[in-house]
């Protein structure tokens, strides 16, 4: 359990027990549980939804309140990978030390900032149609997890002692067991759950690619990036999906 609560420290500001963090053994089994995180996740997000409706909230500001606790919940740990990773894209040339140092600058510059706000609106506008659809916000917040899983399970991991360094040792069957039963689990929410589950994979392995390509591997930037980009596409995914699905 202690991997458990280690991811629920490392993703969320949900409460946890006091952690021994020299246990690099348990730090390690993390991995293994950020599926599961996403899924809580997602839970807490449908909880607000489904009240929210009882309350007859309009949607704009129903989908508002859930973005707002969904950024709650990560702490903003995530959006900040991602404006991160689009400032050091675009101010890092190409040049791989070059990049490697502007993730390190805590400073949010243009580009970032584009990012962050693109993501979030995009998230606001398909959380809109799926509100009254509550089971698919399950779906975003996980995928978003298990793309942090791959990364991990499929590039070297480039900052010597970064706060990712021990998952790196995680133990690579049960990540691959909560990957696949993550990615099995969209298939019963319909076309929607298919159509998310599509874009994941697209988005992923276009920045899987673009991480490989640019760094030769990836950072805890690079994982907090992969994962607001997945959510994104799932959740934009899954609304399209239902539109065609309700008028078809």
């Amino acid at each position: 359990m202690n991997g458990l609560w280690f991811a629920l420290a490392f993703l969320t500001r949900l409460p946890t027990p006091a952690l021994d963090f020299s246990d690099s053994a348990a730090q390690a089994r993390a991995l293994a549980w950020y599926p599961l995180v996403g899924l809580l996740i997602g839970a807490l997000l449908l909880a607000l939804a489904t009240l929210l409706q009882w309350l007859h909230a309009p949607a704009p500001l129903a989908a508002a309140c859930v973005l707002a606790l969904w950024v709650w919940l990560s702490g903003g740990l995530h959006l900040d990978g991602l404006a991160d990773c689009a400032d050091a894209w675009a101010g890092g040339h190409g040049q791989r030390e070059r990049i490697l140092q502007i993730l390190k600058d805590p400073a949010a510059g243009p580009m970032g900032v584009v990012a962050i706000v693109l993501v979030l609106l995009l998230k606001f506008a398909a959380l809109q149609a799926l509100l009254t659809q509550g089971p698919l916000l399950l779906l975003a917040p996980v995928l978003g997890r298990v793309a942090a899983v791959a990364l991990f399970l499929s590039l070297p991991y480039v900052r010597a002692g970064g706060l990712g360094a021990h998952l790196t040792q995680a133990p690579r069957g049960a990540c691959l067991a909560a990957a696949w039963l993550s990615a099995v689990s969209c298939l019963f929410f319909g076309w929607p759950g298919v159509a998310a589950l599509a874009a994941a994979i697209g988005v992923f392995m276009h920045w899987r690619s673009d991480c490989h390509q640019r760094l030769g591997g990836f950072t805890g930037d690079a994982a907090g990036a992969a994962i607001e980009r997945v959510e994104a596409a799932a959740v934009v995914a899954a609304a399209l999906a239902l539109a065609l699905v309700q008028h078809g």
